[in-house]
């Protein structure tokens, strides 16, 4: 399917590693210019040395240090974005990891170091790109949120509370920001960014391949499609939602997380 891309200048947050690079990676590889930016320097210059090595073109890679909590940090952001290309057409907003902790367990100070993380992680680079969304022909803005903003997990209780007000914003935005910016956003669930590659030497039964210990988290997670899902995947849904082959939808909500959802709308 030809997604009707015409060299879109994209940005995307949190990109040097997990589903934003392999966001980063499948903007390059449809022909955009990608702004992709992190908090960690040294991530984002071996973000650049992979996607080189792995057949993208660089040329058309900017990576910008940038904590998106930060407002004047955004602000230099979107000045620098501004100065180069005088607009934007896509917005990643994908920043943000968990925070495990039950009720009991989290603190006032966790509570709004969560909130305020999940929340402002969305809505400064947001503020701040919107003018130059409103000078794109096709703008759209994709939000990675988590299948916990429907589905809380009482062991993640802020992060779960957090995500679902995430996913209330997004749908003020969509209604907001029409009819020049579209706003959809994706539901992450049970996608392997690396974490359990992490987990394994501790997690694992003795004598247990990486590969089969990740099969049994699968399993012990009833994923109806059987596996984990893979950060390309989760990239290519970011990517058909902010094409302009799809420029009747805003608002909408995509799962990507292998059937798991226990709910019917």
């Amino acid at each position: 399917m030809n997604l009707n891309f015409d060299s879109p200048i994209v940005v995307v947050t949190g990109g040097s590693s997990g589903i934003g690079l392999a966001t980063v990676k499948a903007f390059l590889d449809e022909g955009a210019t990608v702004v992709s930016c992190g908090r960690n320097a040294d991530r984002l210059f071996k973000s650049a040395a992979f996607l080189e090595a792995n057949g993208s073109r660089i040329d058309r890679l900017i990576t910008q240090v940038c904590d998106v909590t930060d407002a004047s940090a955004v602000a230099e952001m979107a000045g620098l974005v501004e100065s180069r290309f005088g607009r934007l057409d896509i917005l990643v907003n994908n920043a943000g990891q968990g925070r495990f902790g039950t009720f009991s367990s989290t603190s006032d100070e966790d509570w709004l170091a969560e909130l305020e993380f999940k929340f402002f992680s969305v809505i400064r680079p947001t503020r701040a790109f919107i003018p130059l969304l409103r000078n794109s022909r096709a703008a759209s803005i994709v939000v990675v949120n988590a299948l916990l903003a429907r589905q809380p997990d009482p062991k993640m209780v802020a992060t779960s509370a957090a995500r679902a007000g995430v996913q209330n914003l997004v749908k003020s935005l969509s209604a907001e920001l029409a009819p020049a910016i579209r706003v959809n956003t994706i539901l992450i669930g049970n996608v392997n960014s690396g974490q359990w590659e992490k987990r394994y030497p501790t997690a694992s039964k003795p004598g247990q391949t990486l590969d089969d210990y990740v099969q049994d988290v699968a399993k012990d997670k009833r994923i109806p499609l059987g596996r984990l899902g893979a950060t390309d995947e989760a990239a290519a849904a970011i990517v058909f939602l902010s094409s302009p082959r799809v420029g009747f939808v805003t608002g909408a909500t995509l799962e990507v997380a292998g059937g798991v959802s226990s709910y019917a709308w």
